[in-house]
């Protein structure tokens, strides 16, 4: 559904976006995750149509955005970072505002009025003035004008940004279900937001795409960790020997305990398996062993890992320098 290449925006001599290149297919919820300044909002500005890109090109169902820009737009929602309402207008005021921006007709605007305020659960805030409604519900106004033109792309930028927990909840709740209807793009610096919500993550950093992986992916590492008695000259210099080891590296220790990461070699075998011929070869180099058992990656570790000074994933999963 939606493809970039190469996408790339230069702001003077700062690049916001470098050559980023990614797929995206119907029916995802995929965030864009990184550090404030990243080029999260960069990127979603570009796939509006609201930013002209440096280089690079995208199109979405095999439109291009330079050539069919209105036939594009048509198919998106979008809601700002900000949530740029209008504070002095009823909900339902603006709403109308909004259908109107969209062309639609007045009985088309009726029916999309109605189904937005039922799926943003805004009924009872209706004909409130937008600038007496808390945080939460001035988002879920935003939301609801993305959606009236039933957009087969939803592109939300922080959509929980300054929500209490509870509204976060709600606004979570919301984004999967409106995710049946529509593919989903949201930007965020939390986390805990990509793991609640979404299928998949693209993390950016430095304008450049770091990772893009399923979260079910994201977890099949291919490392064992391992605490022995033996100091890493010697250990290095045996364990890597053992079939399938491809490389070792010390973690902590100690003084008489030493915790190693093990990486394997890429293969079909689970690890908990390949880890028994490991410890195996270990009992027969009369190596002491205290623990040895699968990393557990998460998205947590590899965002720290990204973000930790190169680029650099350990185990040589992703490199974005």
């Amino acid at each position: 559904m939606i493809k970039t290449h190469d996408l790339t925006k230069y702001y003077g001599e700062l690049t916001a976006v470098d050559k980023v290149s990614f797929e995206i297919g119907s029916g995802e919820i995929v965030g864009l995750l990184g550090h404030n300044g990243a080029g999260k909002t960069t990127i979603m500005k570009m796939l509006t149509g609201y930013l002209e890109p440096s280089a690079g090109s995208f199109s979405i169902d095999e439109l291009d955005i330079a050539e069919q820009r209105t036939s594009v737009q048509a198919k998106i929602g979008y809601l700002a970072e900000n949530c740029p309402v209008y504070p002095d207008m009823s909900v339902i005021g603006y709403l109308e505002y909004a259908a109107g921006l969209r062309g639609l007709t007045e009985s088309e605007a009726t029916a999309a009025i109605r189904d937005a305020i039922e799926k943003t659960k805004l009924a009872e805030k209706a004909l409130k003035t937008i600038n007496t409604l808390s945080r939460g519900y001035r988002q879920r106004v935003g939301v609801a004008q993305a959606i009236l033109n039933k957009p087969e792309i939803l592109i939300l930028d922080e959509p929980t940004n300054g929500l209490d927990p509870s509204q976060i909840q709600q606004m979570r709740e919301m984004i999967i279900e409106l995710g049946r209807d529509s593919t989903v793009i949201l930007s965020t610096h939390i986390m805990q937001e990509v793991h609640a919500m979404c299928d998949r993550v693209l993390i950016i950093k430095d304008g450049r795409l770091a990772l893009d992986s399923t979260l079910d992916n994201l977890q099949k590492g291919r490392r064992l960790l391992l605490t022995i008695d033996q100091q890493p000259d010697l250990a290095r210099s045996k364990i890597g020997r053992i079939e399938g080891v491809r490389s070792l590296s010390p973690l902590t220790n100690d003084g008489s305990r030493f915790q190693y990461a093990l990486e394997m070699d890429d293969s079909d075998t689970p690890l908990d398996e390949a880890a028994a011929p490991v410890a195996k070869a270990l009992i027969d180099m009369d190596f002491k062993i205290y623990a040895l058992y699968p990393e557990k990656r998460d998205l947590d570790t590899v965002f720290r890992e990204i973000n930790s000074g190169d680029g650099k994933l350990e185990g040589g999963k992703v490199n974005a320098a």
